[in-house]
């Protein structure tokens, strides 16, 4: 490592001495593992790191700003991030490698466009900056320096912000050639993520970019201190540990039912109009329901368990119907049912009420078992249920009627990876938004654990009740039939 130009005057006003050359044996250079040193001594002028998590991305990173301020005088360097609290950890990793090199440095607050704080910055003696933003178009417009993105893909817009810095990275005659570093965990090859994607994979851009691709895996190989499976089964879902422990561009929206998977699970066993004694008792049915919006339909979806297999025996689509007849339908279908899971949120929740009110809540973390669980739809129970469904139909625990207009709501809904997180959502059109999709992963969740509860047995009106006798006159009866004397 070359020796630092100079010393930086501190808050105070008093000046540090200039820092000493770096030897060999406390070179800090020795933290890096050896991926790490590559990209550290990657000299483009255009470098883009698609590592995992944990991978130590921005740590290495920030080894390369620190060097370039020590060793070149009036370097500028400008870190955005998808938040000014990420960018502000950045330039914290810078001010490590700085105190690393033995090389002091002032810290500074600096008015930045399109920021109603201040933003971070760092000044050493020889004229070099460093400064943090959040990474939004207005904070990095008409910036002349050189460029580091972190986490590029989960910027806000990554598109505006890109298009905004590229005229001062690309026009030398504003303070000469600028050095642009990607650095960013994938978040798919579409919406936020696509820039990054495009740029990784060499997609419409005349920039010659050098490109590093870290899977933690491969990083863990290289002496990285991690636990793969601990962070997998942390993550839970399969395509996100791709995504954010493999590197790999997932596609961010997928069908989460094909077409194929659709139709093979297609009987014609199942039904989607019900015999006339269907509820009339003996069945072990299970009931799903979505409850309309103020323009989508209730959707009740009832399947009959016969052994681990769900038979759809009916699926009723209520649209224009008045709550109270709504609810007179679904009354009649939850007392011939073992269990039912009912929408509740928006108008769904003084339906479940009457209804729990009838027939008791299902909530076994309470220590109830009554027929209704009330659902709320959360981004959390939308990933447990949708899979699950996914996971019968693949299972051929879920048999359906062969119907167009279900075929076509069953493969709108979507699955959206955002941010790392992965949500389903589906296109409203005038038939609703997947609604039939929805009642069939509750109707799925329904039939899963408990058995057949039996309806509690009444005894017909005129029936008359003999008072109990006590264990005494029950024990001088069963004598006197056996001809025996008490």
């Amino acid at each position: 490592m070359e020796r630092a130009d100079a010393a930086a005057a501190t808050a105070n006003g008093k000046r540090k001495r200039p820092p000493r050359a770096v030897a060999a044996s406390v070179n800090p250079l020795h933290k890096l593992l050896p991926y790490q040193r590559a990209w550290y001594e990657d000299g483009s002028r255009f470098l883009a790191g698609v590592w995992s998590r944990q991978t130590g991305k921005s740590f290495a990173t920030a080894a390369i700003v620190a060097a370039s301020m020590i060793a070149g005088a009036h370097t500028m360097w400008m870190i955005a991030a998808p938040s000014e609290r990420q960018s502000y950890e950045a330039l914290d990793k810078v001010k490590q490698w700085l105190r690393a090199f033995e090389c002091a440095f002032a810290e500074e607050l600096e008015a930045a466009a399109g920021m109603e704080s201040k933003a971070g910055a760092l000044r050493l003696a020889n004229g070099s900056r460093c400064l943090a933003v959040p990474g939004k178009p207005d904070t990095v417009r008409g910036m002349s320096a050189n460029v580091w993105l972190d986490e590029f893909a989960f910027f806000e817009d990554p598109d505006a912000t890109w298009k905004a810095i590229l005229p001062s990275i690309t026009n030398p005659l504003r303070g000469g050639e600028k050095r642009v570093i990607l650095t960013s965990t994938p978040n798919g090859k579409a919406g936020r993520g696509k820039r990054f994607y495009d740029i990784c994979s060499g997609v419409g851009s005349a920039m010659r970019w050098s490109v590093h691709r870290m899977p933690l895996r491969r990083a863990i190989e290289a002496g990285l201190p991690v636990d793969y499976e601990t962070l997998a089964a942390a993550i839970g879902d399969p395509l996100a540990v791709r995504q954010e422990l493999d590197a790999e561009f997932v596609d961010t929206q997928s069908q989460l039912l094909p077409t194929e998977l659709i139709l093979r699970a297609e009987s014609p066993e199942a039904t989607l109009h019900p015999a006339a004694e269907l509820f009339s008792g003996g069945r072990d049915l299970r009931v799903g329901v979505d409850v309309g919006r103020v323009s989508d339909p209730t959707v009740i979806w009832t399947a009959e368990r016969l052994g681990d297999v769900l038979y759809t025996r009916e699926v009723l689509v209520l649209a224009g119907m008045s709550h109270a007849d709504q609810l007179s339908i679904l009354r009649q279908r939850v007392a011939a049912a073992a269990r039912c899971c009912m929408d509740y949120t928006g108008m769904g929740i003084g339906m479940g009420d009457l209804l729990v009110r009838e027939f008791g809540e299902y909530k076994p973390e309470a220590h109830k078992f009554g027929r209704v669980e009330l659902c709320t739809f959360s981004s959390s129970f939308k990933r447990e249920i949708f899979p699950k469904l996914r996971e019968s139909m693949e299972g051929c625990c879920l048999r359906i009627p062969a119907d167009p207009a279900l075929r076509t709501d069953l493969s709108a809904m979507q699955q959206v990876c955002s941010g790392g997180q992965f949500s389903y959502e589906a296109p409203r059109t005038k038939d609703g938004h997947s609604d039939r999709c929805t009642a069939a992963a509750l109707c799925v969740r329904a039939g899963a654990g408990v058995g057949h509860t039996p309806l509690p047995c009444r005894l017909p009106a005129n029936t008359r009740h003999e008072p109990r006798r006590s264990r005494r006159h029950r024990l001088a009866g069963a004598l006197r039939r056996t001809g025996r004397k008490p």
